[in-house]
């Protein structure tokens, strides 16, 4: 009898990016989906050379693709590591067990430490599909993980990738919870630390839903994307670096899980502490620093959640090892005057070369944090690390730092900003009451960033300022007409971004 091939196709590429999920395109005529049952959004088992993924199907209805025909996403070639005309056979996936403790999650059963493991580790086998993982989100969302499931969360996440091994005793690493346009502390703090004889290997992340990632903007300046060996290369050579932890797969799961949480616009803090956490134990850090900007319009609005949240954070690093120290900041507006990946480099490289007109917001915030990791690591006395940090800054020696570790990553490029540019002004005299960073971060975004780097905004109205009627409140920079159109669309419908009391 002839053996029955009908499960095996062969693979066409249509180049389809579906971002991190795994797609597979077949006809809805194929005899796999009528012998199977396979319809739209199941999800099934691809199989090739004795690897397997989880795919979800997508059914073609047209001619797109051939009798005996399925394709992939470009995610999917990539994770299988196929090319066009691979014959693929596709089966069905086994349930997925470790999803019924989420379901129970759902009615108040409380998460140990093996159920979350195997949570994770599904996810990071991609078993979970996109509405699985939301489902994930939405049970550990608000306060619905207490601090021992937070503790268990983190450190399956440490475990779901690669880690970084260093032979100091000490590794020091910053952060900031976000929320905040501009801010971009770190490739100001890195060289400040790495000059002062500390180890910071530090790696960032690329731009969820804001106008720029730090990596974003340290890519307008020096590559980012480094490999293992390349970090721990320009770290023993440099004492720290600036890369993107993307590149490297240090705690992978915590990307799928924040790509989840940003289209559901979801914030749990418990997910936000395992993922900052998770990440700075991958790259092997001991000592971490962590900034919250607190505002009625940062990510954190209070001072009571702030300390709550520092409480978190503290009790979830002694439990795996690392001391973790924060600083409670102002949130209330942007810190420097660039908001985009180009124009947040330029104000770093302001406050480096210590340029006369460069933000002080930023570098004072930049000294602040540099001076309690010196203080911390044993760098700098107790009460003295700004002073230590600040001598670091204004003597030369971070600028030079800077560029060494630029060179050691593959070289240093002047930030070029987008060419066309419009002025937004004031209609009336007064006195900036407040300023909204969420509008402001959208209008940025809307104008390309950070898809184009050069794109964003230059703000020129921090609360307090004098303002004249026709004097601009922030520029806006695009790389094409239709981008700022865009822009100028959504600012015209909103109001308030900038707020002025009458003189």
């Amino acid at each position: 009898m002839k053996e029955n091939n009908s499960n095996i196709l062969r693979l066409r590429r249509l180049g389809i990016d579906t971002h991190t999920e795994h797609i597979i395109f077949m006809r809805a005529d194929s005899p796999i989906c009528r012998s199977e049952g396979f319809t739209a959004n199941t999800r099934v088992a691809v199989n090739y050379g004795g690897r397997s993924i989880t795919a979800t199907l997508n059914v073609i209805t047209s001619g797109l693709i051939g009798d005996g025909e399925a394709a992939l996403s470009e995610e999917a070639f990539a994770k299988l590591n196929v090319q066009e005309g691979d014959l693929i056979t596709v089966t069905h996936l086994q349930p997925i067990l470790s999803f019924s403790e989420v379901r129970a999650k759902m009615f108040g059963k409380k998460l140990n430490d093996t159920v979350i493991q195997r949570i994770i580790s599904d996810i990071t086998r991609g078993l979970y599909s996109k509405i699985e993982i939301a489902a994930f989100v939405t049970v550990c969302s608000g306060d619905n993980l207490a601090l021992d499931e937070v503790i268990y969360l983190t450190k399956a996440m440490i475990n779901s990738g690669s880690r970084l091994e260093w032979d100091e005793p000490m590794i020091v690493d910053k952060h900031c919870v976000g929320g905040l346009p501009g801010n971009r502390t770190t490739p100001i703090v890195v060289p400040i630390v790495a000059a002062a004889g500390l180890l910071i290997p530090k790696t960032s992340s690329r731009a969820i839903t804001s106008p720029a990632g730090t990596a974003d903007v340290i890519e307008t300046m020096t590559p980012v994307n480094l490999g293992l060996e390349q970090i721990k290369h320009v770290v023993r050579q440099e004492g720290g670096c600036m890369a993107w932890g993307g590149a490297v797969k240090l705690s992978p799961v915590d990307d799928v899980i924040i790509s989840v949480e940003k289209a559901l616009d979801v914030d749990s803090a418990g997910q936000m502490i395992a993922s900052v956490l998770s990440k700075k134990a991958a790259a092997g850090s001991t000592h971490v620093v962590i900034d919250i900007p607190v505002g009625d319009t940062a990510k954190v609005r209070s001072k009571e959640e702030a300390f709550l949240l520092e409480y978190y954070l503290r009790a979830v690093g002694l439990s795996i090892g690392m001391g973790v120290e924060v600083m409670i900041t102002d949130g209330s507006q942007p810190v420097g005057r660039g908001i985009g990946p180009a124009l947040e480099a330029i104000d770093v490289l302001s406050v480096l070369r210590n340029e006369p007109d460069a933000p002080e917001d930023l570098k004072s915030r930049s000294v602040q944090l540099a001076g309690l990791m010196l203080e911390k690591a044993g760098a700098a006395p107790d009460g003295k690390g700004a002073a230590r940090a600040l001598e670091i800054l204004e003597s030369g020696q971070a600028l030079d730092k800077f560029y060494r570790i630029c060179e050691a990553q593959g070289g240093f490029k002047e930030p070029v900003t987008a060419g066309l540019r419009h002025d937004v002004l004031a209609m009336t005299n007064g006195v900036v009451r407040s300023v909204d960073n969420r509008k402001l971060a959208k209008v940025g975004k809307l104008a390309g960033a950070p898809k184009s780097p050069g794109a964003g905004i230059y703000f020129n109205a921090p609360i307090g300022k004098h303002i004249q009627k026709g004097d601009t409140l922030f520029t806006i920079y695009a790389a094409s007409q239709g981008e700022l159109n865009y822009a100028l669309t959504y600012l015209h419908g909103s109001s308030h971004i900038v707020e002025l009391a009458a003189i």
